[in-house]
């Protein structure tokens, strides 16, 4: 349930490399960055300039398959639909794990209350050139409690350090946790805020991997780790924290007509400034919690097909498996290209089964809890294509798709102010929609055995010939 455990056992790996005396001013942020466009190492950040040493940044922590995979205990050198499919099955086998209350955790060495807060004290980056603060919540967990179910919900969201004991927190609209805090705002309260920034892989994975309504990431997290997680009850706000946490917070986010501070600019997942300076809600922190030489887990969003997280890996395969579970067949494979920021472009492998299949799978695509939101492009190819490799799904696009006939476009879907291509007049409406297109880049069902074959060799004449002939490649 330890951060800490995990970055040694990445060193151990090959995985981690120590930084000394960079700055927090952009420097760990360019760093982070460089390193993630080659998929190097994670990278361990110490004697920040300014900070004593000992007070750290984490990032890059799973950026690739490969530290994906030691943080789920996934053996083997896998290719990436290997690895999908292999995430898709080991989501699907998991069962619920509620957590444990205890008295006590490392997340409490160090307890600080309302007149002694000072955020300042953690070397909170200023990730992207032109972000307009620093962010110390980036790859975070703001904890909240639905007023009406009763249930805990934890979730990703960027978090701006203002001063000495405020934070902004910047909410999507349509997420989970703008619904809940908007419920109390509706009654004229301030909603009560937990956040944790920096925490085991397994405890924070669950919070952006979009859960269903109800559905509490904790107990996700008990069955990622094998074993119940730990918490402990805020005082302040009753809400429960993980024991190992290594920095936490407690405090409360009044409506904004109450309170609101402008917010932003930040680089966001899409390569882009999309929703620029506004003013959002903020969080007013009350209660500050750290453990001795704290680490900040850090996982701004870059360019693609950098990311701070594999989350094209993980939203592939849950998307996988929400198509397999409504009971959808011939799912051969799904992949969200790195290209497109881990949603705009979907590709889905089927083996055609009837007519109208193809579209069925697309339409389900993209109305599920995974694939609702913020998707642009969803293309279907055959089982013949590896939707993985660009190449193969380019050539599928260029020779089985019929501009005239298998494209369609769905209008009035979930989107965000962070989308790029929404104009400024739609986002001063609040109109935050997008259209969406199907690509079938598919052999058309009711001829495709008349469909010209493929001329390249069989995978059985490619690795007998490979046997005879290796030698040639070496």
């Amino acid at each position: 349930m330890d951060l800490r455990p995990f970055l040694r056992q990445l060193e151990e790996l090959g995985e981690l490399t120590r930084v000394e005396e960079a700055d927090w001013d952009l420097e760990i942020g360019t760093i982070t960055e460089l390193l993630d466009e080659k998929e190097g190492p994670a990278l361990l950040f110490d004697r920040i300039k300014g900070y004593p040493p000992g007070y750290r940044v984490v990032a890059n922590l799973m950026s690739t398959p490969r530290r994906l995979a030691a943080a789920l205990g996934i053996h083997g050198k896998l290719s990436h639909m290997e690895m999908v499919r292999s995430l898709k099955d080991k989501f699907s086998a998991l069962k619920p794990t509620p957590p444990v209350h205890v008295r006590d955790g490392p997340v409490l060495e160090n307890v600080h209350d309302q007149g002694a807060i000072d955020l300042f004290k953690f070397p909170a980056p200023r990730w992207h050139e032109h972000d307009g603060g620093r962010y110390l919540g980036t790859g975070d967990m703001v904890i909240m409690r639905d007023p009406r179910g009763g249930w805990v919900n934890v979730a990703t969201y960027r978090m701006q350090v203002h001063d000495r004991d405020t934070l902004g927190l910047y909410i999507d609209p349509g997420h989970q946790g703008g619904i809940i805090r908007e419920s109390y705002w509706a009654e004229g309260k301030s909603c009560p805020v937990a956040a944790v920034f920096g925490a085991h892989p397994l405890v924070w994975m669950p919070s952006f991997m979009a859960l269903p309504w109800g559905v509490e990431e904790y107990n996700l997290a008990g069955a990622l780790l094998g074993e119940p997680l730990q918490l402990v009850k805020g005082e302040y706000t009753g809400l429960p924290i993980p024991a190992c946490a290594e920095i936490a917070i407690e405090g409360e986010c009044p409506p904004p007509q109450v309170e609101s501070r402008e917010e932003g600019p930040f680089g966001e997942w899409p390569g882009y400034y999309g929703s620029g300076v506004r003013k959002e809600a903020v969080v007013k922190v009350k209660r500050l919690m750290h453990r001795d030489d704290p680490i900040i887990l850090g996982s701004p969003p870059l360019r693609p097909p950098a990311c701070g997280v594999p989350s094209y890996m993980t939203r592939s395969s849950n998307v996988w498996y929400e198509l397999e579970k409504i009971g959808i067949p011939g799912i051969r494979g799904v992949w969200h290209m790195r290209a497109g920021g881990a949603s705009f472009l979907n590709v889905i492998s089927i083996e055609q089964k009837y007519a109208g299949h193809a579209k069925q799978v697309a339409m389900a695509a993209m109305s599920g809890v995974k694939g609702a939101y913020l998707g642009r492009f969803v293309i279907v190819v055959d089982e013949d294509i590896d939707p993985t490799n660009d190449e193969d799904v380019l050539w599928a696009l260029a020779t089985r798709c019929d501009p005239a006939t298998s494209l369609e476009i769905i209008r009035d879907c979930w989107s965000t102010p962070l989308d790029p291509r929404m104009s400024p007049d739609q986002k001063a409406k609040g109109d935050f929609t997008n259209s969406r297109a199907i690509l079938l880049a598919t052999r058309p069902y009711h001829w495709r055995k008349d469909f010209p074959r493929v001329n390249r060799a069989s995978d059985e004449l490619r690795a007998v010939t490979l046997e005879k002939w290796g030698h040639l490649w070496s």
